[in-house]
């Protein structure tokens, strides 16, 4: 018995041992036309092992680079691409992204404010500066009670960190309120017509309840009279009358 220990490191476990074999194979394959297309066959047979790849970008093109690097970048093909894949790129690692290092005040309200902050520090008075003033501060409220639920938020508390964070240039209007971006506040596209659909309903069934009542409510009420007066009546004449007798 053979362990798998003892056979032929595999270059990329998740296509197995045939496909490093097959591929492995198409190298000593003498003409380069049937080689071609020998290891186009071996690509889509690939893609078909991991079909859960098949919408990820550039699918194909990755499976053509696993098939030079299973075949140790040794083989006489071209890719659909026309670009022969090389040792040196499956080296390359990404640009380290730099960490923010400028200080960030009131942290919890996140870097967007700051820019918003910026912005409006920019712009000239008036109303539209006014109102944006005030997005600034429905976001901040809804940003705060975002990282901090258990612990309610007050307009003043928003108002006073706007007013440090712009160094006292930006200033919330008098009784404006600050939670129009809540998510109480939203109304959908839909709930308006939806809301007008549940008035008809209640509408309808207050009548068809009336109308009932008047109808056929009343109808069986009067017809019971008539049945007591009546039929008590002939009863009451019958009895009496042979009483009588």
């Amino acid at each position: 018995m053979e362990y798998n220990s003892k056979k032929e490191e595999l270059i990329i476990p998740e296509y197995g041992r045939n496909v490093q074999a097959m591929i492995r194979f198409a190298r000593e394959v003498p003409d380069r036309a049937m080689r071609q297309q020998y290891i186009e066959m071996i690509v889509t047979l690939m893609m078909q092992m991991h079909p859960q790849n098949r919408n990820v970008e550039d699918h194909r093109e990755k499976t053509w680079k696993h098939v030079f690097r299973i075949a140790e970048y040794n083989l006489d093909v071209m890719p659909p691409n026309g670009e022969i894949p090389k040792p040196e790129d499956s080296r390359k690692r990404p640009e380290k992204v730099p960490y923010p290092t400028k200080e960030t005040r009131f942290r919890h309200y996140g870097h967007n404010v700051q820019k918003l902050v910026a912005r409006a520090l920019q712009m000239e008075d008036g109303p539209k500066k006014e109102g944006f003033v005030q997005v600034i501060g429905s976001y901040m409220k809804l940003a705060y009670k975002t990282w901090n639920r258990e612990h309610y938020v007050s307009d003043d508390i928003i108002i006073e960190d706007l007013e440090h964070l712009s160094g006292g240039k930006l200033k919330v209007m008098d009784e404006a309120s600050l939670d129009n971006l809540s998510r109480g506040n939203i109304r959908r596209p839909g709930d308006n017509r939806e809301r007008e659909r549940n008035d008809r309903d209640r509408g309808g069934r207050g009548t068809r309840g009336g109308r009932g009542g008047n109808g056929k409510g009343g109808n069986r009420g009067g017809g019971g009279g008539n049945s007591g007066s009546g039929g008590g009546g002939n009863r009451g004449n019958r009895g009496g009358g042979n009483r009588r007798k």
